[in-house]
């Protein structure tokens, strides 16, 4: 495998640096960039007529990682020549939430189509419900591999998120990579966020829509525990996230960030589905909390596979991690670099959900505030 990496914060920049990457012969590009810059449309058609066979693949952000760290108002632009030749890519559009279960179903029946040893999937990340969408793609799989991925970001903004495919970009589309057998995958997945205050029953909620914890509306138990931050909602929501706990109050290991809040009926939107009459608690974190999730994610996937030569890095963070650590979110991507070393090229952003398998399982979920991480690596021949 051999990787190369560009990072520019406008046009020109890329017509002056793009060789780096052709020499490759790249048989994909990912890209991640911010919203304005990839809804510019000659980023595609020069990505395309500098790239006439690579397959393309990324998304816009809240910011955007690359092997130096985290940058905003940039595009980080990674290209992979690999053995397995130009990857199989398939994509869909939503039709809006309702349509989440049903689009990751259209995803799984194209790539059935090909042998897998993984799929990435990046998906528009505003108006989806990403559990949804990982269900019905995870359930529809006729292998069992693992799914890593993300929802786009908007920054802080949370109203419209872009995806780049082979057919363009788009605000209303889910796009995923085959990862062919023959390729190495390790993964990760912590968060580092604590628990506190009593554990909330969910009494009522639709899907990814959480009306009512004991019997009152959802937004105004919220409100209680965010005091003076609950008029800066729905933003002010990355920091304070639930814990999800079954039934039994046992943690289930998955976050769920706020999306929205409707102040008309006094819900909550969150980025996945919540169990109905399972409890719902708050949770917050420290900065060095953080880095030692990410550096524990590093961890993980590199426990399931050891790099080879140049491998690939793909780092998929929470925004709301971001807004926490400020001026110190460098050092979450020090930690992982730290760990994996200079054969691992890191890209990367920072999203409104993160898709990765538990550790060492395959079973796949829509993450919030966590670090998530994939290894691709290959052996020489």
């Amino acid at each position: 495998m051999k990787v190369a990496q560009i990072k520019v914060s406008n046009f020109n920049e890329f017509e002056s640096r793009f060789s780096i990457l052709s020499q490759l012969e790249p048989h994909f590009l990912l890209v991640f960039a911010s919203r304005t810059l990839l809804a510019d449309p000659q980023w595609f058609q020069r990505l395309r007529q500098c790239f006439p066979v690579a397959a393309l693949l990324g998304c816009s952000t809240a910011g955007e990682i690359a092997n130096d760290g985290v940058d905003d108002d940039c595009a980080v632009i990674t290209a992979v020549h690999w053995q397995a030749g130009v990857p199989y890519c398939v994509e869909t559009e939503l039709a809006g939430m309702a349509d989440s279960e049903a689009a990751g179903q259209r995803l799984a029946s194209a790539l059935n189509e090909q042998p897998l040893g993984g799929v990435i999937v990046l998906g528009q990340g505003v108006d989806i419900n990403g559990s949804a969408l990982l269900q019905g793609l995870v359930a529809s799989l006729q292998t069992k591999v693992p799914v890593m991925g993300g929802l786009a970001g908007d920054g802080t903004a949370f109203s419209q998120t872009l995806v780049l495919s082979n057919e363009g970009i788009s605000s209303h589309r889910i796009v995923a990579m085959a990862i062919p057998p023959e390729i190495h995958i390790g993964h990760g997945s912590f968060g580092g966020w604590q628990p506190f205050g009593p554990a909330r029953r969910v009494t009522r909620s639709v899907g990814n829509v959480l009306f009512e914890l004991d019997a009152e509306p959802a937004l105004d138990v919220y409100k209680r525990y965010l005091g003076e931050y609950a008029a800066q909602l729905p933003a002010s929501g990355l920091l304070f996230p639930f814990e999800m706990l079954g039934q039994d109050h046992q943690a289930m290991g998955v976050v769920r960030t706020i999306l929205g809040v409707n102040e008309a009926d006094g819900s909550l939107i969150l980025a996945g589905d919540i169990i109905a009459d399972g409890y719902l608690r708050l949770m917050h974190a420290s900065n060095d909390a953080l880095i030692e999730g990410a550096e524990a994610a590093a961890q993980a996937a590199q426990a399931m596979v050891t790099p080879a030569n140049q491998s690939l890095g793909l780092l998929v963070s929470c925004v709301g991690r971001k807004l926490v650590m400020g001026s110190r979110i460098d050092e979450e991507i020090e930690a992982v670099a730290d760990v994996f070393g200079q054969h691992v090229t890191l890209a990367g952003f920072y999203s409104y959900g993160e898709i990765s398998p538990f550790v060492s399982s395959t079973e796949c979920k829509l993450h919030n505030q966590t670090m998530t991480i994939t290894i691709l690596s290959e052996s020489q021949r």
